[in-house]
């Protein structure tokens, strides 16, 4: 089987109301669709998701680079050579994790169709018997938060993640602690604050201030460069600490490791150029007792399939944001969330359909590479 055809799509999936987070306000989610065929006729897709804060890509630089660089180096190839692809990609072009996920996402699309098996039978099998997700609130004023979150509660989510980190920190210690009072101390409550807080010492401040919350955890409390400064807040917390946007690649995790600097890992296909690196990353974070999640970027269906594939095939990978498809008000995928989990379909490859007449309606610019 060999890669002979892919095709481009940059898409603007929109949502159903702005995602707020501490560094951007997103009115509608930009992503990339990855359509890759075979000479045996079958079909894979992937998905790029690119941040220019986290990852430095853009979607119009993502789009060049994957019809210019990426799929000519990969046209000709087994999907099953996944390795083989990294190595190429990476001798290709340095960093650009986005765009590397989407051809990732979509060989294991391939790979799994091809032998008949769900992808997580390909990395490990079944891991874990259910996939939670939590209701992810973005920053807003704390009773609107404390209002989505009762409501979120009521209608059956069992765990809650607050964005803040976007202004003042006291108005942050105001929205975690009034969600924490409208749904009551039972409701698990995680926080990610996206580099929020500028300074490690008064990261410390305002964490040891939530003590009394019962936070799960604290995510990425300052800028991701600064894991001396994580490692520092870690020292000097009882809440326990989970670095995103700080690791990226393997040898961001080693640091970690090296400077005990995190409890958690925010793994993230879209940080680490897709299933392949991530599934490594998580087996490492468990040789030193740490325990990963599968992140989201805010992805579609199909980038949303790939993590959770990722997420059944591993036990160290004990929890999961991927909520993108919930977000959307036009979905191409049909990825299945029943709360409080998300349920894989069991067939084939990721498992989900593509409404390719709903992506080429979304779509703002296409290419066809042979």
């Amino acid at each position: 089987m060999k890669i002979t055809k892919a095709t481009i799509y940059a898409v603007e999936f929109p949502l159903k109301e702005p995602f707020i987070i501490s560094y951007a306000t997103y009115p509608s989610m930009p992503a990339i669709i990855l359509k890759l065929e075979t000479d045996t006729g079958l079909i894979g897709y992937g998905e790029a998701v690119p941040d220019e804060h986290v990852t430095g890509e853009q979607v119009n630089g993502t789009f060049e680079l994957l019809k210019t660089v990426l799929i000519p180096t990969v046209i000709g190839q087994n999907p099953f050579n996944i390795e083989h692809i990294h190595y190429l990609m990476n001798e290709a072009l340095a960093n650009n994790p986005a765009a590397k996920a989407a051809v990732d996402i979509a060989c294991y699309d391939l790979m799994g169709k091809a032998a008949g098996q769900p992808v997580y039978n390909l990395l490990g099998g079944q891991a874990h018997q259910t996939l939670h997700y939590p209701k992810v609130l973005s920053i807003e004023e704390p009773e609107t938060m404390a209002e989505k979150a009762k409501d979120a509660v009521a209608k059956g989510f069992e765990s809650l993640k607050l964005k803040v980190g976007l202004d003042d920190s006291s108005l942050d210690i105001e929205r975690i602690y009034t969600v924490r009072k409208a749904v009551g101390n039972a409701v698990p409550i995680r926080v990610d604050v996206n580099q929020g807080w500028k300074t490690a010492g008064h990261a410390v401040q305002v964490i040891n201030q939530l003590a009394d919350t019962r936070l799960t955890w604290v995510e990425q409390p300052i800028a991701m460069g600064n894991i001396r400064g994580l490692a520092e807040i870690r020292k000097k917390v009882a809440t326990p600490i989970m670095a995103d946007e700080s690791i990226q690649t393997m040898e961001d995790l080693l640091e970690i490791i090296r400077l005990e600097a995190a409890d958690y890992v925010n793994i993230k296909l879209m940080k680490s150029g897709g299933i392949f690196p991530a599934v490594h990353m998580a087996k490492t974070a468990e040789s030193a007792g740490i325990i990963a999640q599968i992140g989201s970027m805010v992805e579609s269906s199909v980038g949303s399939a790939a993590g959770y594939h990722a997420v059944m095939s591993r036990r160290n990978i004990q929890s999961a944001e991927l909520t993108g498809p919930l977000l959307f008000s036009q979905e191409i995928g049909n990825l299945h969330y029943r709360l409080p989990v998300v349920e894989l379909s069991g067939k084939a490859g990721l498992g989900i359909d593509v409404d390719e007449t709903l992506l080429r309606k979304l779509t703002i610019q296409e290419s066809t590479v042979c």
